[in-house]
């Protein structure tokens, strides 16, 4: 990468070089022309004038190289459109426009790398006498002169020097932006290897895209790290759930056999029991399988929201009056909290937060609906400990249990996440807060029914 950064830089450069330079030796040549075109003219002008006789002419032909001039010559036109005299390399006779000169214009042209000029020679009075018809003019001629041999070398000069100092300049910058992108290629292959531990350094005084490159696959690592880690505690968890009540199941079910239960009523009864812990369990796994693979089927309807609250949490009240927890439901007594939802897949979600609830609560759960806006808010309150600031981002992660609070009974850390995934799947979002020193408020929030128009209301 430094190498094509450097090779990179380097062509730009030398890019960029090539078109100035071009430029500047295309602008340096107009403008030579046109100031050696004006130089000319006056020139002939000032030559023309004082070259009234061949004698005055001849010695400014001696000093035509003082005035830098290529060629000098005193032609003359007859009547008869013959031109008397040698006219310098590279004029044409038909160049000089001789009605022009007859007109006391001087005229200038080129020929490739040639200017030329031409002024008409006022003869003296005798002169006109015998050759009424003649036209004389002085014609100068020059080299157009751009400077660009010593120009063009010290411009190759200037040019190298240049082109050193922009591969210094891309190698360097190569190294700045190399070495950070290295190391986190570096960490990201040990990521990948399965070592979550693996970090990109900071790479101090890189650009800031680069440090935030490396600050987001740090970010990501951590959140792998953490990820693994819950992962490893969800099996954990799994295991023990699905251990404890299998051991119960199976002693229970060898005593019933082996005549040595006391009780087979009770026996019974323990292992309905924990069958419907596994049971749950299970359903809670293929519940989220089903969220992931998109295979959960959703029935939005106009949904009274109040109603179904009030059945789901209604069903809980005889396991709570026995944990002498009072359940509280507030619910509109006349309707008028449609949404749009699936009824059934919203009583599972209100169901997984009442017995979120039941698990902390102390004495009290309270639900309650109500219209917020274009909403409709489903809250359910209880009195437990409430939420620590640690947990707080993660309430509705997968595999995610606190350890600060026991609670009343274990869980698998996926009850809430189906909630969340259940509510965002119908258009809604779920809120956990601590309004409180103590108590957990959870909070969902589900669009209003707005009837389509010309539909069935």
């Amino acid at each position: 990468m430094r190498r094509r950064l450097t090779l990179a830089t380097v062509a730009v450069v030398a890019l960029g070089l090539v078109v100035s330079g071009l430029l500047a030796l295309v602008l340096a040549g107009a403008t030579s022309r046109r100031d050696t075109r004006r130089e000319l003219a006056t020139q002939a002008a000032d030559i023309a004038s004082q070259a009234d006789d061949l004698a005055t002419f001849r010695a400014l032909a001696a000093a035509s190289k003082a005035l830098r001039l290529e060629g000098l010559a005193r032609v003359t036109f007859t009547r008869a459109g013959t031109v008397e005299g040698q006219l310098p390399d590279g004029v044409r006779a038909e160049d000089l426009h001789p009605d022009r000169l007859a007109d006391g214009q001087t005229v200038t042209g080129s020929h490739g790398g040639r200017i030329f000029a031409a002024a008409r020679v006022e003869p003296p009075a005798r002169v006109e006498r015998l050759r009424p018809f003649a036209l004389t003019a002085v014609v100068v001629t020059r080299k157009v002169d751009t400077g660009v041999g010593q120009g063009l070398r010290w411009f190759l000069l200037s040019a190298l020097v240049t082109l050193v100092i922009a591969a210094l300049v891309g190698d360097w910058l190569g190294r700045r932006i190399a070495r950070p992108i290295h190391s986190v290629e570096e960490a990201t292959r040990q990521i990948a290897g399965g070592d979550l531990g693996a970090r990109v350094p900071d790479p101090g005084g890189a650009d800031p895209e680069l440090r935030s490159l490396a600050a987001s696959v740090n970010v990501m690592a951590d959140s792998l790290a953490r990820s693994k880690g819950l992962e490893r505690q969800f099996l954990l968890a799994v295991s023990h759930d699905l251990r404890t009540p299998l051991t119960s199941i199976r002693g229970f079910a060898e005593a019933i056999a082996d005549g040595a239960a006391p009780d087979h009523e009770r026996a019974a009864e323990v292992i309905a029991a924990e069958s419907r812990r596994l049971e749950r369990l299970v359903g809670d796994l293929l519940e989220l399988a089903k969220l992931d693979a998109r295979q959960f089927s959703f029935d939005l309807r106009r949904t009274d929201v109040g109603e179904v609250a009030s059945v789901t949490a209604e069903g809980f009240r005889p396991e709570l009056h026995e944990l002498g927890i009072v359940l509280q439901v507030d619910v509109p007594s006349g309707g008028g909290v449609d949404a749009a939802a699936d009824p059934d897949r919203l009583a599972q979600a209100v169901a997984n937060l009442v017995e979120n609830a039941l698990k902390f609560a102390r004495s009290r759960i309270a639900v309650a609906v109500e219209p917020r806006g274009d909403e409709v808010v489903v809250v359910v309150d209880d009195d437990g400990p409430g939420i620590a600031p640690a947990d707080a981002p993660h309430v509705f992660d997968r595999l995610y249990m606190s350890s600060r609070h026991p609670a009343r009974r274990a869980g698998t850390g996926l009850g809430l996440a189906i909630v969340a995934e259940l509510v965002a799947a119908m258009g809604g979002r779920v809120e956990a807060s601590s309004p409180g020193p103590a108590g957990t408020r959870m909070t969902v929030h589900l669009p209003r029914w707005r009837p389509v128009s010309g539909a069935p209301s």
